[in-house]
């Protein structure tokens, strides 16, 4: 039935472990170094990442530095901007105030006048109101 053909069999055995070395130096080495390769240039960029964390920490601490004085300034810069807005709108409330003054002074100055000239004018007519209220007495 079967045969087994010993010379059959050792010349498959020898085929079989040339094919193991010729694939293991050809294809098998080669892919395991590149594989080692990889997987040591990934451990470095990971240390490098850990490095680059310490950088950003600080690059981050500069740039919160940087804004908190930045706030301050703007902070500091509105409360001068509004002081002299405070100082300018306090200077023309000031004048405003000084003009009114001026107008009300006129205005009662020309008021006082009037009320002499009214008073004048009222007692140069005041011998035509006791004629008036003679003629008027006479009459009853």
């Amino acid at each position: 039935m079967l045969d087994i053909n010993p010379i059959l069999l050792l010349v498959t055995f020898v085929v079989f472990v040339s094919l193991i070395a010729v694939l293991n130096s050809w294809l098998y080495n080669p892919l395991f170094s590149f594989m080692n390769k990889r997987d040591e240039d990934i451990k470095k960029d990971l240390d490098k990442v850990g490095s680059n964390d310490d950088e950003i920490a600080t690059l981050n601490a500069k740039a919160e530095s940087i804004i908190m004085t930045a706030k301050l300034e703007a902070a500091a810069l509105r409360e001068k901007v509004i002081a002299d807005a405070k100082e300018l709108a306090e200077s023309k409330l000031e004048a405003k105030r000084a003009e009114l003054a001026n107008e009300y002074l006129e205005f009662e100055q020309s008021l006082a006048c009037a009320q002499d000239e009214l008073t004048s004018d009222l007692m140069s007519q005041v011998p035509v109101f006791k004629e008036a209220v003679k003629a008027k007495f006479s009459q009853i």
